[in-house]
């Protein structure tokens, strides 16, 4: 059926007026005179056959009928005009992205020349947690530890991961390394996100040492960097750190694994889900992490938290 608009000039002479209660303010916000203005306000008067102001010498005010329509106009000028304002930045404003150090340069990084739009991705590092306040962080997306609920956020749980024992070549050449038995006589790099040394030695049958007996990392990114570097064994995260074995620079140590579990997703605000750049981006990496065999178990669950 086809639609039944009044005059858009008409519309946007009344929406402002009425928020300014003033012509005048109104005809120079729209860069009109006031008499242009009263009139296009008079013709939509006349195109609903009835008073959208009371008129009281030089004072105005919004009829209920008025003051109804005006609180739906300004609502939807204000997302016609953010519509129009991301169409017109589409081609080239930046792709503001948040996530932590390791998922940016082990997994990332390495394939955003496969993302279309990928040379426009403005990626900012979180040294803890990335934070989700789409209010103050300046992001379009972030990529986020685990899948919590937030109030007023769409997480879409991104990959799960098994965790087992890496070393470097290095240091594997130099220690005798046969068994997980083995392990308690290493270094062994520790991370307090979530560490995990005590549930992979149970899950290989072996009484654990007494921990701890390496040091402590804020994450499991800088355990996993130590560990490159020689300086011991780390419970590495299989999903993040395939490249890294594949290309020789850690070694992985025994079948044992530690069950896997959520540890990526992908956050964005509720209000822009049909924002044409997140959407790519989401089904991109979703794309991405399905090729190598990381979604979680439920692919495409979806969390929208309400205040």
């Amino acid at each position: 059926m086809a639609r039944k608009l009044p005059p858009f000039a008409a519309v946007k002479a009344f929406e402002a007026t009425a928020r300014h209660l003033s012509v005048k303010d109104a005809a120079d916000e729209l860069c009109l005179s006031p008499s242009a203005v009263s009139h296009q306000i008079k013709a939509l008067e006349g195109y609903f056959d009835t008073a959208l102001f009371e008129r009281h010498g030089n004072r105005l005010a919004l009829t209920l009928t008025g003051r109804a329509y005006a609180g739906k106009m300004t609502a939807l000028l204000d997302a016609f005009d953010d519509s129009t304002r991301r169409v017109r930045e589409a081609g080239h404003r930046p792709f503001r992205v948040i996530s932590t150090p390791g998922f940016a340069a082990r997994w990332l990084v390495p394939r955003l020349d496969r993302l279309s739009f990928g040379n426009r991705v403005r990626l900012r590092v979180s040294v803890g947690a990335p934070d989700t306040d789409f209010a103050s962080n300046d992001a379009d997306l972030v990529i986020q530890w685990a899948d919590d609920p937030v109030p007023g956020v769409v997480t879409e749980p991104l990959m799960e991961s098994a965790r087992y024992p890496v070393i470097s070549p290095e240091l594997k050449a130099r220690t005798k390394v046969r068994e997980p038995a083995d392990l308690c006589r290493q270094t062994l790099m520790h991370d307090e996100t979530m560490d995990a040394w005590g549930e992979w030695f149970a899950a290989a049958g072996i009484e654990p040492p007494v921990f701890p007996c390496g040091p402590t990392f804020p994450n499991c990114e800088l355990a996993t960097t130590a560990a490159e570097r020689g300086q011991g064994v780390s419970l590495a995260y299989d999903a993040v750190v395939r490249g890294t074995l594949a290309e020789g620079r850690l070694v992985r140590l025994f079948d044992t694994i530690v069950m896997p579990f959520v540890i990526y997703s992908v956050a964005y605000p509720e209000a822009r889900a049909d924002d044409p750049m997140i959407r790519e981006f989401s089904s991109w990496i979703h794309a991405e992490a399905a090729s190598e065999g990381v979604t979680p178990k439920a692919p495409g669950a979806v969390h929208a938290a309400k205040a």
